[in-house]
């Protein structure tokens, strides 16, 4: 009776971390579109918490805005009207593309030059870097 009531509460541990770590894989890029406001808050505030938040009101779009300490990172993530992410930008120091793509490559699938793809619950997201002057610029929209 001891050793089968063990066994039930070593899978229920084995289930619970199998899901712990399916979701922490989930979560470690930025693609948190189909994210609701507060979920996006909640990821940045555990996940990213070198980030801060910075609130800023704009007529023309909805969006949320993070950035580090050095400003050497910007991400923003646009919302739909019911305040939903819709899609991700990271504007970067052209100094951190070297960090970004080791980071891109090893997140996502591979799909071209400076392109990557990101598939999970039946959808595909395309995640492309542009290279600017000073700053590198990493989208990430839903695949259409």
């Amino acid at each position: 009776m001891l050793l089968k009531s063990h066994n039930k509460e070593l899978r229920k541990i084995v289930i619970l971390s199998s899901a712990l770590i399916l979701i922490c894989s989930y979560l470690q890029g930025q693609n948190l579109i189909g994210f609701k406001v507060k979920d996006i808050l909640k990821y940045m505030k555990m996940n990213r918490s070198e980030m801060i938040y910075n609130n800023v009101v704009n007529n023309k779009f909805s969006y949320l805005k993070y950035s580090d300490n050095s400003e050497n990172q910007t991400t923003l993530f646009f919302l739909n009207a019911d305040s939903v992410c819709r899609s991700v930008r990271i504007v970067c120091d052209k100094s951190m593309k070297p960090l970004k793509m080791k980071e891109l490559n090893s997140q996502y699938v591979k799909n071209g030059e400076n392109r990557w793809i990101d598939k999970h619950g039946g959808k595909s997201y395309i995640i492309e870097m542009v290279e600017g002057n000073w700053s590198c610029i990493i989208s990430i929209e839903s695949e259409k």
